[in-house]
């Protein structure tokens, strides 16, 4: 079955003070647009995840650029059979990712990008540097890159303390990453703060490094924060599923766990 729905997703760190009033200017291109998703909107910045067919994406993307603050957002692509989301949303936020941390300003300093490119010839070099997965632990169980730190923390609001309360060398290269890079932005501003003296973010996150460079180094699938659940390095969904009673994402082999009871519970609620 061809694949007839295109999934965007994307983000920038930027001053919008007048956050209120794009609000309703934004519900009605997307819904003349017929998009389904998520457009979060702060005084730090925009960040959506979009489902429609490409016309539809197109016509957003045109109407976004028309704004100077948000032309050339890099943009994570992929494409699906479904509608990868069941309504469409544009929530006003004090944050479009949550830290709890109002010091922290990615708009005005972060850590330097690292290309999809040169991360993986640093992995193939094995170099002395600190893989960070910046992640939920839910998430990392679906996937990660081998030899990642985890900090097994639930939400990002708690990688600040993750943070302080680590013995990561400050001195050592630290080459932090996550879904679609907006987490590892805003958590490199946070370790540049603490005193980390070398701070890399992967480009585009892990979508971006499996779109450039496939499942090199890559232990998994990767989690999407969309009814796909995971999708594979060459970004094809895969056949996760979440727990109907505890929304914890389940692999394969979790689903044929005699413990897992379809629309019941699953291992993690037996726990």
């Amino acid at each position: 079955m061809a694949q007839q729905f295109v999934n965007v997703a994307g983000y920038r760190f930027v001053d919008l003070p007048d956050r209120d009033e794009l609000r309703e200017p934004f519900r009605e291109v997307c819904q003349k647009n017929r998009l389904l998703g998520t457009i979060l909107l702060s005084t730090e910045g925009i960040n959506f995840f979009l489902c429609g067919d490409q016309e539809g994406v197109d016509g957003f993307i045109q109407y976004l650029e028309k704004d100077e603050r948000f032309v050339g957002i890099q943009l994570k692509v992929s494409h699906s059979e479904k509608l990868a989301f069941r309504r469409m949303n544009v929530r006003l936020k004090n944050e479009i990712i949550s830290m709890g941390r109002d010091e922290i300003r990615p708009s005005e300093s972060t850590g330097e990008a690292i290309s999809p490119t040169e991360f993986k010839q640093w992995l193939d070099e094995g170099r002395d540097i600190t893989v960070l997965d910046t992640r939920n632990d839910y998430e990392i169980r679906i996937g990660t890159f081998d030899n990642a730190v985890d900090f097994n923390i639930s939400t990002f609001r708690a990688f600040p303390d993750a943070v302080m309360n680590s013995s990561l060398d400050k001195d050592k290269t630290v080459v932090m990453f996550c879904t679609g890079g907006i987490r590892c932005e805003k958590a490199s501003a946070l370790m540049l703060n603490e005193g980390f003296q070398d701070v890399r973010q992967l480009e585009g996150g892990v979508l971006g490094y499996f779109e450039e460079m496939g499942g090199a180094h890559w232990d998994g699938d990767c989690f999407v924060f969309d009814r796909r659940v995971a999708v594979d390095p060459e970004l094809n969904v895969t056949g996760a599923e979440v727990c109907f009673a505890c929304r914890e994402p389940l692999t394969q082999e979790e689903l044929d766990s005699p413990l897992y009871v379809p629309a019941v519970s699953c291992p993690y609620c037996k726990c």
